[in-house]
């Protein structure tokens, strides 16, 4: 992971609010036209290769996984970004991590390392705060599942706190 999690809150960005979003939305709407771009390579070398055109269709598969690597670069930006300023010092507290603004799978990696982190610092609690899903298509929790799965593969006790939006993971000893 680009971050350092043992300096995580530690940067806060001068930013507002509208400012904030909108970089995050560039970021996205960049990897998002990467991934269209992808995709069109892909098809386009899919169907190169169904007419019988071996080169075109090597071509049009590394022009994808050129727009492939692009996309992970600019989600992996935006990741950052959001993290950070969701993040800043003064945000949160010391044992929370905020998971706004993540894809599942981006909200998985950053809470995993953080988990070891913090363990490893000795730290007895973590709250998380996933959102109730109210940006979520069909306002439907989706970091809250993926947050509850890892604790268990990690064999972590949790709770949901009083903000249905936030959840109480126990790292060690009494919490």
């Amino acid at each position: 992971m680009a971050m350092e999690m043992m300096q995580l809150g530690s940067r806060a960005l001068n930013h507002s609010s509208a400012s904030t979003e909108a970089e995050y939305d560039r970021l996205r709407g960049l990897a998002r036209h990467e991934a269209s771009a992808r995709s069109s390579c892909f098809d386009r070398a899919h169907a190169a290769y169904s007419a019988g055109d071996g080169g075109a269709a090597h071509t049009l598969s590394e022009q994808g996984k050129v727009h492939a690597a692009k996309m992970d670069a600019y989600n992996l930006q935006a990741r950052d970004y959001i993290f950070r300023a969701n993040n800043a010092e003064g945000r949160v507290a010391a044992d929370t991590i905020d998971l706004h603004g993540l894809y599942v799978e981006e909200a998985e990696d950053v809470l995993e390392e953080r988990i070891r982190a913090a363990s490893a610092r000795g730290e007895r609690h973590l709250h998380v705060i996933v959102g109730k899903g109210n940006h979520s298509q069909g306002h439907v929790q989706r970091i809250k599942p993926r947050v509850e799965q890892v604790c268990n593969e990690l064999g972590l006790r949790y709770e949901t706190e009083e903000n249905e939006g936030r959840i109480f993971v126990q790292l060690g000893g009494g919490g």
